[in-house]
């Protein structure tokens, strides 16, 4: 043996204890690196309404598949979860069926230092839903206020010229949304203006989705949500906005002609001007292709205009 220097045995024993190291640690890049040693792919997370999160979920998985670089989180809560999140800092875009609120915008400027800016996705009509074997098929938005407004005088179907014959008690049941929602904010002033509010009572749902399902199997039932969440076991009626005004049916057509009287805009905000990963998303969003899913999914989209 040699008196200095590596013996074949050392060097063999030296590989062996380099080995095992490789099966305990992997041998692995470094987390948030792949093994070419590129950076992982940016979680954009977005949040908010209810109304929109079908919508926001098709749109994530789709552009989740076209890009390598980004992956996006969707969840729900309601347009004020979504703002509320925007104003700390937790999302990068929030979900709206409704505009931010000036207060909203500077609490959310003061927090982050950021200004949320503003980006309309696409147009919804809030459409209004009875059971499907209800005999009814339009209604008027002063019928509606006194159906849903404090101290309304609409309070049985008889009230509004309908033997219902599936609904005994002659009861209407009013099916709302939570006061967090979007749609709830924006359906009590298209009916009531800022002077009065919805009368108590009212079996407040938590989901656009909700809404239908539940009208869909209580035939005493009435309520709104969006028109892409109909299904076969509920009636979408007509809505005027006075007695002696023409009815219009909540579809793609009298949504761009500005004819039926409860539509709006869908929107998101994202937390400052958006760059990088963000504004590549939202890009996509409001291109011919992320705009085709808008149509798919029952909304109407930016490019019919």
């Amino acid at each position: 043996m040699q008196k200095y220097g590596w013996t074949s045995y050392t060097i063999i024993g030296i590989l062996v204890v380099v080995a095992c190291g490789c099966v305990i640690t992997g041998c692995s890049p470094q987390d948030g690196e792949s093994s070419a040693g590129e950076a992982a792919a940016q979680v954009i997370k977005n949040k908010g309404s209810d109304t929109m999160v079908n919508l926001a979920q098709a749109w994530a998985e789709i552009y989740t598949g076209v890009t390598i670089t980004a992956s996006v989180e969707v969840s729900g809560g309601g347009s004020g979860t979504g703002v509320a999140a925007l104003i700390n800092g937790t999302v990068d875009i929030a979900n709206c069926s409704r505009q931010i609120k000036p207060k909203e915008l500077e609490q959310a400027t003061q927090n982050t230092g950021k200004a949320p800016q503003e980006f309309i996705v696409g147009y919804d009509a809030l459409a209004v839903y009875v059971y499907h074997d209800t005999p009814l098929d339009k209604i008027t938005i002063p019928q509606l206020a006194e159906i849903y407004g404090e101290d309304g005088t609409i309070t049985k179907w008889s009230d509004l010229g309908v033997a219902h014959e599936d609904c005994p008690s002659d009861k209407i049941i009013r099916i709302s949304r939570q006061s967090n929602s979007g749609t709830y904010f924006y359906f009590r002033e298209a009916l009531l203006g800022k002077t009065r509010d919805f009368e108590l009572g009212s079996l407040d749902l938590h989901g656009s989705k909700d809404v239908v399902e539940v009208i869909g199997r209580t035939p005493c039932a009435i309520g709104y949500s969006g028109m892409g969440y109909a299904t076969s076991h509920v009636k979408m009626l007509e809505v005027a906005t006075a007695d002696d005004a023409p009815y219009y049916a909540p579809n793609l057509k009298n949504v761009l002609a500005k004819t039926y009287p409860i539509a709006r805009p869908l929107y998101m905000y994202s937390l400052g001007e958006p760059t990088g990963e963000v504004k590549a998303y939202l890009d996509w969003i409001l291109s011919a292709e992320g705009q085709k899913i808008v149509e798919k999914l029952g909304f109407v989209p930016l490019e019919s205009d």
